[in-house]
């Protein structure tokens, strides 16, 4: 386990000056102490090593409480302050899945070192690594707390991007022009839905940690990056529930579409019920066997009766036309 917990980890050392990429062969390589002139990004795929994970904390002389929070198999979104160092937890969408899959995402940050630690193989960190290989921008010659903000930044970024492509996507399926009243377009309204229900629950997620970024004091954290996290997750909230009004107007739009067929059909079975009924009632009585019906022996009888019919059903008719029935 110690071995695959050493593969799946690595580490950043970076200055205003220097940059060094590092892999380790034991435990004892991992070393988090405070270093003036250096900061060190520690990144772990997999939150089960809770071994590994205990030794660090032991010999880079951490505050032990962390061994209990890495311990904890759910986390609900924590930002707990302790000695010196922040830890941070929060679910985020995977958004490379079709399913909008999620994972955990752990961050233990000081002035001096981030250690982050993720779920699942992969993330949206590589154009961060690619700035500080290549010392683009300013993150060299910033603390952890501004690398915390980019990686965050990172994030909600994914989340945009990934929600302005399935709208497009969405808009083209799903545009006003396109509104059906028929099972298979409510269920692709239904399943946009879901996306963006799941996308606003972890957006909101993100937002609430963000939140309590900003109220945190340390020596050497600076929390003045994290308002415009908070503006970015805000302005993405506002986009899905913008959207979720449009979609349930449209599921408004066909019922009411649906309704409107159902009374056109009411109306002109109405329509030809009236006509029908006087028509049927004569019929019914005519056609009784009883032998003294006076009618029955009339010669022109029939011929008075069916155009007694045929004036009923021209007067019906006109009457329905008059009042716009039809």
């Amino acid at each position: 386990m110690e071995n695959e917990f050493l593969d799946k980890s690595s580490i950043i050392s970076y200055s205003s000056k220097n940059y060094e990429k590092n892999n380790f062969s034991t435990i004892a390589e991992i070393d988090l102490s405070k270093n003036e002139d250096t900061i060190k990004w520690l990144n772990t795929y997999g939150i089960q090593y809770r071994e590994s994970y205990r030794k660090v904390i032991y010999q880079n002389k951490l505050d032990d409480f962390l061994i209990k929070l890495l311990s904890d198999e759910e986390h609900p979104n924590k930002v707990i302050l302790l000695d010196d160092l922040l830890f941070i937890t929060t679910r985020v969408l995977i958004t490379e899945s079709q399913k909008l899959d999620s994972e955990q995402m752990i961050f233990i940050v000081s002035p001096d070192f981030l250690w982050s630690i993720q779920e699942k193989p992969g993330d949206y960190f590589n154009w961060i690594r690619e700035r500080l290989e290549g010392n683009k921008g300013i993150v060299r010659k910033k603390k952890a707390d501004y690398l915390l903000f980019l990686l965050l930044e990172s994030i909600i970024d994914n989340y945009q991007d990934t929600y302005q492509v399935n709208a497009e996507l969405s808009s083209d399926r799903l545009g006003s022009g396109s509104v059906k009243p028929t099972p298979e377009f409510t269920s692709l309204v239904e399943k946009r839905k879901q996306e963006l229900f799941n996308f606003k629950k972890a957006t909101i997620s993100l937002r609430d940690t963000i939140v309590k970024l900003e109220k945190i004091e340390i020596e050497g954290f600076n929390s003045k990056y994290f308002s415009e996290l908070k503006e970015q997750t805000n302005n993405l909230i506002s986009n899905i529930d913008f959207e979720l009004q449009e979609l349930e107007s449209k599921i408004n739009l066909i019922f009411s579409i649906q309704g409107h067929r159902l009374n056109e059909v009411m109306k002109t079975l109405t329509i030809l019920s009236v006509i029908f009924i006087p028509l049927t009632f004569l019929a019914g009585i005519y056609g009784m066997n009883f032998e003294n019906i006076p009618e029955l022996k009339f010669k022109y009888g029939y011929f008075i009766l069916l155009g007694i019919m045929i004036l009923i059903t021209i007067i019906s008719v006109w009457y329905f036309k008059r009042k716009k029935w039809f």
